[in-house]
């Protein structure tokens, strides 16, 4: 089978696209033919080494996918021959990646595509999706009528916040770097969007909320926070979502944290079980087939170019190049 693998961790230029012997499902594992599959910058972060792992020789890259049931081990229950599935928490804690054309998953990994649904929209919701929905319903305890604010509103995991979050009844407010992407923040149901490069924000949210009332659930996308400028704005018992910046050192004023009873609370969507992650795929899914959830997908590749898209992932995430909105999809050639 055809892969995307490399042998030792470094640039993107140290990812390898050639043939791999094809994996067998054994156990409660599922073969899956692969449609589709998404880059998250987890995947930069393991493929360059700055995240620490013991990876499999080769290791394929990759955490999200979708494509269709083609063998079932002899344990597994859920799925069947010609199914369409989507999953994600691949690459990880030693298992294989997904960028590959056949990919053996554990079935506790992997959900239903509803119909109607392409294999690019649910691989691109994939891991953003489940970030967004522990986020907000399982760490956060958002409820309808409350404010959040989202810095970052139109990448992966900030429009999904967007749009669950205003489906869920919030009035949701968030910021984006062009008027382009202020137009796909209302588009996805944001009330209020800063053009953070051409209004000041301090000033603009706070005439915002004047009308809003101040911030219940402030959901921190940016690598580098700034609680300091944050947490003046938290109405009492108000909750900041921290879910990326590894090397962030943020200054936190105590006082005006412990005052308003407030909570900060970082989570990895990694880090949560089995259940947890099913529990809040069946409700994307329940939102993907309604259509009040649409992953946003921002440039394409075929898997061969699996080099060239951890290049314009990092380029985005690392570089700030701010080039794309949305997910980087990958499909399988036929």
């Amino acid at each position: 089978m055809k892969a995307a693998f490399l042998k030792t961790t470094g640039s993107p230029d140290c990812i390898q696209y050639g043939e791999l012997p094809a994996p067998v499902a054994t156990g409660s594992q599922v073969l899956v033919r692969t449609q589709s599959v998404a880059v998250n910058p987890i995947d930069t972060y393991i493929r360059s080494g700055s995240v620490k792992a013991t990876l499999p020789d080769p290791y394929i890259v990759g955490s999200d996918l979708a494509g269709i049931v083609e063998a079932v081990g002899r344990e597994s229950a859920r799925f069947k021959v010609g199914d369409r599935v989507w999953g994600s928490n691949q690459g990880l804690a030693g298992r294989q990646g997904s960028f590959a054309e056949l990919c053996a998953i554990e079935e506790k990994w992997l959900y239903p595509i509803p119909d109607g649904v392409s294999f690019e929209a649910a691989t691109a919701g994939a891991m953003v999706g489940i970030t967004a929905h522990l986020g907000l319903f399982f760490h956060g305890s958002l409820k309808a009528g409350e404010v959040v604010f989202v810095n970052g509103g139109s990448g992966g995991v900030g429009s999904a916040v967007v749009q669950l979050a205003k489906a869920a009844g919030a009035t949701v407010i968030t910021s984006a770097g062009s008027p382009a992407k202020a137009a796909e923040c209302r588009e996805h149901g944001a009330d209020y969007v800063i053009e953070y490069r051409t209004e000041d924000v301090d000033l603009r949210l706070a005439e915002i909320l004047k009308t809003t009332g101040q911030i219940n659930l402030w959901f921190e996308t940016h690598r580098v926070p700034t609680p300091e400028r944050s947490l003046p704005l938290m109405a009492l018992r108000g909750r900041l979502i921290f879910m990326a910046g590894r090397d962030a050192r943020p200054v936190i004023p105590l006082g005006q944290f412990y005052t308003r009873d407030l909570r900060a609370i970082g989570f990895a969507m990694f880090n949560a079980t089995p259940d947890e992650q099913r529990d809040a795929a069946t409700d994307l899914n329940r939102m993907l087939a309604a259509g009040t959830w649409r992953p946003k997908i921002g440039a394409r590749f075929p898997l061969s170019q699996a080099a060239a898209a951890h290049r314009l992932q990092e380029e985005n995430t690392l570089q700030g190049a701010n080039t794309m909105t949305g997910k980087i999809v990958l499909n399988v050639e036929a």
